[in-house]
């Protein structure tokens, strides 16, 4: 377990963007934090990691955003199941080439991957982040 600190939201998408380092095709990232918590600024720092440029907004409506094939970025927030996931198809591209960032992954927990990373956000203070890295 590693643990930064952040003080500013530029700091946690720097820390998004040194994590994407870590990753490559077919890795699945479990986003932990309460909302506000800081998990759409951290995708944004993994995006631009992983040379992406498109504007990263957060999938809350759409479930998920695919971009360019290299990053799925996943809000499960609003699935009841991992069957809601399935039945939607997002559950095929835990097996695709591009790296998942799952937030709200609780809500599907019986159908994710047995091999994820996680990464968990906290507030330390108003602009103060806490982030765990498992």
């Amino acid at each position: 377990m590693q643990i930064i600190l952040s003080d500013s939201p530029e700091k946690t998408l720097n820390c998004g963007k040194d994590f994407a380092r870590t990753l490559k095709g077919g890795d699945v990232v479990l986003l932990n934090g309460e909302m506000g918590a800081g998990k759409t600024v951290f995708a944004k720092g993994v995006a631009k990691g992983l040379g992406i440029e498109d504007e990263i907004l957060s999938p809350t409506y759409a479930y998920m955003n695919d971009y360019q094939g290299k990053l799925y970025h996943f809000d499960c927030y609003r699935l009841q199941s991992g069957a809601q996931a399935e039945a939607l198809g997002l559950c095929d591209y835990f097996y695709a080439y591009g790296v998942c960032l799952i937030e709200w992954a609780q809500n599907i927990a019986d159908v994710l991957p047995e091999r994820v990373k996680k990464v968990t956000i906290k507030k330390t203070g108003e602009e103060g982040r806490q982030i765990i890295y498992e």
